[in-house]
């Protein structure tokens, strides 16, 4: 059994709809919900850029499709950043699990239809780091995620310094873990609508 935080059970949840799930009959009437620990086990880690991967994407789909349920597989995702550039492709990895956007290795579709391939894009000319697009009406939101308004609580960097060299006691390595932990849930709790750490911009393709 998988133990984990109790605070990732009361992270919103992100829901949408899926129609290649809805045509093979994985999910009654397409609906697909993911929650944070999905994006946990994808990365296999929780940490700020998986907190931030989330957030951004929640409220990119909440702007592009207001009370609508978002569609999986018709949103086109594009960074500025290249993939292998800082945290870029695990954050593409949390984006393209929500979205369903894919590059050439993705779903090739059935029949011409459901094809995710060539859905996500890197070294993209935009000004925000990610920025997504509805593919039926071309509406276009950018965001950015700015982790540094949420500081790491004190002591968690040195208690990291022993644990990376390996002279940190049991009790410190669980410190640590517990101190990491509460910067992540201050990000996705208490921070979640703070315009200062997501910013988000509406705007045409």
């Amino acid at each position: 059994m998988m133990n984990t935080p109790s605070f990732y059970n009361d992270v919103p949840k992100i829901t949408l709809y899926d129609p290649l799930a809805e045509f093979l009959g994985a999910a009654e009437k397409g609906i697909v919900e993911y929650r944070y620990l999905d994006a946990v086990k994808l990365a296999g880690h929780a940490c700020p850029t998986v907190a931030g991967a989330w957030l951004m994407a929640r409220k990119a789909l909440a702007s592009l499709y207001g009370d609508e349920l978002p569609v999986r597989g018709a949103i086109e995702v594009s960074f500025r950043d290249g993939q292998a550039d800082g945290v870029t492709g695990v954050i593409a990895n949390v984006v393209g699990l929500l979205t369903g956007a894919a590059q050439s290795g993705g779903f090739k579709g059935i029949g011409g239809k459901f094809d995710r391939r060539n859905l996500l894009h890197f070294n993209a000319g935009i000004t925000g780091e990610i920025r997504y697009t509805r593919l039926d009406t071309e509406i276009s939101v950018e965001t950015t995620y700015h982790p540094e308004w949420v500081s790491p609580s004190p002591g968690m960097k040195e208690l990291m310094q022993k644990a990376m060299m390996g002279v940190a006691n049991a009790e410190e390595r669980d410190r640590f873990g517990v101190l990491w932990q509460d910067r992540v849930k201050r990000i996705l709790i208490d921070h979640a609508d703070n315009a200062e750490l997501i910013s988000v911009v509406i705007s045409g393709r």
